[in-house]
């Protein structure tokens, strides 16, 4: 169990970028970070900045993972923020876009959740998974997409009731439309404008994030949605 004087030590996947690197730079005054991404400049620079320990992971590959993570030392809390989407509709994506999504969306974070919780229970952390409004809601061409983010909000279920005995709470946030270089991919595959004034920022959700991962012992927010506020920004 972490000392009264420790500092939690946070491993955040998807660092690089977007709401990971928000994210990052919102804990790293009272968090020793691990940030993982597919490597990199960017990765580099961004670990350069913020004192923190970088880990490549390669989440199309699962079975490498038992090895990146080899000699790892503490870890308290795991958020799995990073994530891949390709709009489409069921008539047209083929199984290589499904089995994709998948891989990364959903069965990435179960297979690292399940290698990292003896670490996380140690310390009773938390694992947080990053969802999307997605996740509750399946509108049209977003199948593939919507489908991992179910069931990534399933996985997130099961274990908030299996790891409870343990001590880890288990949380999801589902951000609404983030101005992130993910967000400026799917305008694209929409044929639309993409301007980052109007959808959230991503130090707003990384704000709620930390909230979250910070919250008092005694009260754990298992769902928490983001969306854009009323009003002018």
């Amino acid at each position: 169990m972490t000392s009264a004087s420790s500092r939690p030590v946070t491993l955040i996947t998807g660092a690089s970028g977007g709401i990971g690197s928000a994210l990052a730079r919102t804990l790293a005054p009272d968090h020793d970070l691990i940030l993982t991404g597919r490597g990199g400049a960017g990765l580099d620079a961004l670990c350069a900045e913020l004192g923190a320990t970088p880990l490549t992971l390669d989440l199309t590959r699962p079975d490498t993972f038992a090895a990146a993570l080899a000699g790892l030392g503490r870890v308290t809390n795991v958020v799995h923020n990073a994530g891949v989407v390709e709009l489409g509709a069921v008539a047209e994506q083929g199984h290589e876009v499904w089995t994709h999504t998948l891989a990364v969306n959903t069965v990435a974070p179960a297979e690292l959740t399940r290698l990292l919780l003896p670490k996380v229970r140690a310390e009773r952390g938390m694992v947080l998974f990053v969802n999307s409004g997605a996740g509750l809601r399946a509108n049209p061409g977003w199948g593939s997409y919507a489908a991992s983010k179910f069931a990534l909000r399933a996985l997130a279920d099961a274990l908030r009731d299996e790891e409870a005995p343990h001590g880890v709470r288990v949380s999801t946030v589902y951000p609404g439309r983030t101005a992130t270089p993910m967000q400026q991919k799917v305008r694209e595959q929409e044929g639309a404008t993409y301007d980052p004034a109007a959808f959230i920022d991503p130090a707003t959700v990384a704000a709620t994030i930390a909230f979250v991962l910070n919250a008092p012992r005694d009260a754990q927010l298992s769902d928490v949605s983001v969306r854009p506020g009323p009003g002018p920004r």
